[in-house]
């Protein structure tokens, strides 16, 4: 099940992600990592809530793995 990573709401330390790196936006390379802090203080984002993985990368969540 694919839940929605443009909304705050679902995003939790600790959860399995896949990301967008800044420089991958054009690609749509996907990273994935664990959620180590929350950078967006907005209830939502159209283009994904921003992350830090605990590896110290930061992108927009694409993805939630459950």
């Amino acid at each position: 099940m694919i839940i929605d990573g443009r909304k705050r709401v679902n995003i939790k330390l600790g959860i399995f992600v896949e990301i967008v790196l800044k420089p991958h936006q054009r690609t749509g390379e996907l990273t994935q990592g664990v959620v180590a802090k929350i950078l967006t203080k907005s209830v939502s984002h159209p283009y994904g809530i921003k992350v830090q993985l605990e590896s110290g990368l930061v992108g927009r969540v694409k993805n939630i793995i459950e």
